[in-house]
This record gives structure tokens, C-alpha cells and sequence, in this order.
């Protein structure tokens, strides 16, 4: 529901700076009738507020004092990613919704949020700012990073039962999978809590996570190189794992054994498109009591400055996902094994150490939900078997994307997404 609100406020976005940028600009003449693709706003909107105000249903202070709930026909699981998308989604609700009038034709069931009993929605509606803040402070305390500074995926609740009072229970049992959209999606809504509060406390965060997902893929940001030589490879083995990749490029756990679903196949896509949100240049504050223009202007240099750093990391993955392209240009989904052909390794053999997924996590984007007694309500066996994974395999670089799904519309999406944050970071002023 969250994504859908983010890609119909999207939408809106795009077709701002569309009419912008060919009708108030170009052809100033032509403003006053603007683009067409305007009139679409009061459609895209209610769409946004339906499905923000259907998911607002998931948000919970019964289990762990807060926090969305991933999915209501599952045992109770608070994420990182519906809890980004959550704080995301409701700054864009607040900063970019145009209001909506349109009270028809959906109505709440038992439960759920009342929908179509106000007249109007205006415009900057403090209840989503208000969410927004609310949802950063739960996920900031609530011990959902590992020792590399990285989202792992989520918390379930030990002890909990259907059917009776919970009340008070404790997130306590953490699955260890690190994915990389969890460490992007909460990028836009930081972004977007600096251009409503003028704190530059959520831009600070969002650089460190940054730094911490360059780190963790084996790349030294002071020196602009990966931490492994490559060249001592002599041909042989797998460049070293470092949380969230290998020879400092970008890699999903699931790239090496090509076990990545289709929905794991748009994760580093999704990472760099809020990556390039974040780092456009600052907005002026929308409501920062607190914020004046001299220190808007130090923390918009700052900022800038701290993006244009990254530049070189990106140029290397870029460099690396390029080399994965077969005779038709297509991406491959494993970036890291463009940048081995470099350096001429010529064939490899992957044993189950090189394959990075701790015991206490569950893959489960990529092997299924577990059918046993921690993920399902009421599991059909109590076996708790996933589907079974290949842990032993061998990779012949001729083609080493040629495996697992392949290359799919999905592994272009992430190819392009990269290439897009390398042009924008190169603009940067």
C-alpha cells in the first residue's frame, strides 16, 4: 500500500516539474493553459490518501510500543521496510499531496480508518507530519541495526499467542537479513523531515547510513578504493564479503548463488533511487521555527559537498554493473562479477562461507515465508523447512548472470537507477 502511495505522489512530482520546466519556463505563453498532464492531480491524490489512510490501519502501540506491522494474515513482524516506507510515505503525504475533495466511493470496514466522512483533505496536513515523526523516533529506538551500521530486517515477538492479550510485548527476537532497499528507503523520508523541520539532525543520519552501506561493501571512502586488492586474487576465489558487498560493489546475499527472487532483483534499484532523492540539493525548510538562512545555507553546502564524495564509490559500481551487460546490453543482477572480469579472473568455484547469510536470519524475500510457528499464523506442517537452497555452485564468468532469473526488466530498472544517481551526483553544483 505504502509503495502505491509513493508512486502516485510521484507522479504528481513529475508532472510539477514537467509543467515547470516546458510551460512556465520555455514557453511562458503557454502557462496559463499548462501541461495536460496536470489535470490528472485530483485522481493521482485521492488515490494517494486512500491507500496512506488503509495502511495507517498497520501502525500498532499494543506490541513493542509502536511500529507497523508487516502483514496482518502473518504472526505479528515489524520491519524495517514498512516502517521506512511509512515515514517516507507520509512526509511526501505532507510536502507533496495538493489536497483532495473526493469523498467516494470507498468506505472503512470494521477497524479501519474512516474514509469518505470529510468533506475536504487539505493540503499539508499535520497528521501525516506528525505520523512521520513519530514512526523515525520508534525506529530509532528500536535497535533495528547491526555492527555495521546497517538495517537488518525486522523484529518478531517471542512468547506472542492469536487469539488473546499481547498487550505489552516486547520486539525481541531480531532476524539478522540485511537487504539493501532497507537501507534506502528511509533516505527519502530523512530528506524529506530536514525540508519540514529544518533539523539537520535527519540529514546527518541519512549520510551516516550512507557511509555505513559504502563501508560495508569494502570500500574505503578516504582513500577512493576498494579495502581488498583485487590483483592478489591471481585469479582465484571471491573478493571478501563485508556486510553488504564485495569489492567495494554494491551485491544483494543472494547474488552469488543467483537464488534472488523478482522481487529481490529491484532492491539495489530501489537503493539508488532514494540514495539520488537524498542528495538533490535542499529544499528551503517548509516549517523550521528554529532555521534561519545562514544556517540553511551551511547545512545545503554541507550537504552537497558530502553527496559529491560519493561519486567516485558510484563511478566504481557503475563501471562494475556496465561489464555485466550481455551481447544486447541487458544488466545482470550480480554487479561485483563485471568488475572481476577486469582484473581477469576466469573462473571460480563458491563455497558455502562465501555465501553471506548469517544463521539468526531468514531470507525469506528470496526463499519464502517459512512455513512454521514464528512467521505463520496457523502453519500447515510444523517442519519449518524453506525451499531448499543450492549452497555449493560454479560460476563460469563467461556468463555468471546467466543463472537464477537472469536478466530481467527488474535488472535493468537497477541498472539504470545507478547510472541515473552517477549523472545527478556528476551535476551536482
Amino acid at each position: 500500500m505504502l509503495w502505491v502511495v509513493l508512486g502516485w505522489l510521484d507522479a504528481i512530482k513529475f508532472a510539477k516539474s514537467h509543467n515547470k520546466a516546458h510551460y512556465e519556463v520555455l514557453v511562458p505563453q503557454r502557462a496559463v493553459q499548462g501541461w495536460h498532464g496536470t489535470a490528472w492531480f485530483p485522481a493521482f491524490a485521492h488515490r494517494a490518501r486512500i491507500f496512506w489512510h488503509l495502511a495507517s490501519a498497520g501502525w500498532d502501540t499494543q506490541l513493542c510500543g509502536g511500529g507497523m506491522n508487516w502483514n496482518p494474515r502473518l504472526m505479528p513482524y515489524k520491519n524495517a521496510i514498512t516502517n521506512e516506507l511509512w515515514i517516507s510515505a507520509s512526509t511526501a503525504m505532507y510536502l507533496h499531496f495538493p489536497g483532495d475533495d473526493n469523498s467516494s466511493p470507498f468506505k472503512a470496514r470494521d477497524g479501519e480508518p474512516e474514509l469518505g466522512t470529510a468533506a475536504s483533505w487539505p493540503r499539508h496536513d499535520s497528521k501525516y507530519k506528525d505520523a512521520a515523526i513519530v514512526a523515525h523516533k520508534w525506529l530509532t529506538a528500536s535497535n533495528m541495526t547491526n555492527s555495521h551500521g546497517l538495517y537488518v530486517d525486522g523484529f518478531h515477538i517471542s512468547g506472542y499467542r492469536p487469539g488473546v492479550n499481547n498487550t505489552g510485548k516486547k520486539c525481541d527476537e531480531r532476524d539478522e537479513m540485511v537487504y539493501t532497499y532497507n537501507q534506502g528507503t528511509i533516505l527519502t523520508g530523512l530528506r524529506e523531515l530536514y525540508t519540514i523541520t529544518g533539523k539537520s539532525e535527519y540529514l546527518e543520519e541519512g549520510h551516516q547510513l550512507i557511509r555505513a552501506v559504502i563501508k560495508a561493501t569494502g570500500w574505503d571512502i578516504t582513500k577512493n578504493a576498494p579495502v581488498q586488492d583485487l590483483k592478489v586474487l591471481q585469479g582465484h576465489g571471491v573478493p571478501a564479503w563485508y556486510g553488504l558487498g564485495r569489492a567495494g560493489v554494491l551485491e544483494e546475499a543472494c547474488d552469488i548463488l543467483a537464488t534472488c527472487s523478482q522481487d529481490a532483483q529491484t532492491f539495489k534499484g530501489i537503493w539508488m533511487h532514494h540514495f539520488t532523492t537524498f542528495c538533490k540539493p535542499l529544499d528551503e525548510p517548509f516549517d523550521g521555527e528554529e532555521m534561519n538562512q545562514h544556517m540553511h545555507l551551511r547545512n545545503a553546502n554541507l550537504h552537497i559537498e558530502s553527496c559529491k564524495g560519493y561519486k567516485p564509490w558510484l563511478q566504481h559500481n557503475a563501471d562494475a554493473a556496465r561489464n555485466t551487460r550481455d551481447g544486447e546490453g541487458r544488466y545482470g543482477m550480480w554487479w561485483t562479477v563485471g568488475l572481476m572480469k577486469e582484473y581477469h579472473v576466469h573462473g571460480l568455484s563458491i563455497v558455502p562461507e562465501d555465501v553471506p547469510v548469517p544463521a539468526e536470519a531468514t531470507d525469506y524475500r528470496n526463499d519464502g515465508v517459512p512455513n512454521n510457528s514464528i512467521w505463520m499464523m496457523a502453519p500447515v506442517h510444523n517442519d519449518g523447512r524453506q525451499r531448499p537452497m543450492n549452497r555449493r555452485d560454479v560460476v563460469k564468468l563467461s556468463d555468471a548472470n546467466d543463472r537464477g532469473r537472469g536478466r530481467t526488466v527488474e535488472t535493468q530498472s537497477g541498472g539504470l537507477a545507478l547510472l541515473r544517481a552517477l549523472w545527478e551526483i556528476s551535476r551536482l553544483p
